[in-house]
């Protein structure tokens, strides 16, 4: 049972299950105070990074992903990744932490 447990193909969706209600109940309180976002960055380190710089979802840095490909992903979703609306991240700054992810190198090796 306890080896159930410990397969990825468990943990992530777990994982990201206990994750997206976090991010859903939080809305708009990610970005500032007027409700927009101050930069790709920010969306980035408020929102993404949860994920993909605890192991939950990939590492996305470092790998030169189009923009156009991190903002489909990001409005449709894709495998254990909730779709994220427009009312969540505005297109703006869709657009921003695209560009943002596209030229972030990647993460440095963890000993």
């Amino acid at each position: 049972m306890s080896t159930l447990l410990n397969s990825q193909a468990v943990k992530r969706p777990l994982l990201a299950g206990l994750a997206l209600p976090f991010a859903l109940l939080a809305g708009q309180a990610f970005a500032d105070g007027d409700g927009t976002w101050k930069s790709g960055e920010n969306v980035y380190q408020k929102v993404c990074g949860h994920c993909h710089e605890h192991q939950v979802g990939p590492v996305i840095t470092g790998r030169q992903l189009p923009p156009q490909y991190i903002s489909a992903v990001v409005r449709n979703g894709f495998r254990a990744m909730p779709a994220f609306p427009a009312s969540f991240i505005d297109d703006k700054a869709l657009q921003q932490v695209g560009e943002y992810i596209a030229k972030s190198p990647a993460p440095a090796a963890k000993p």
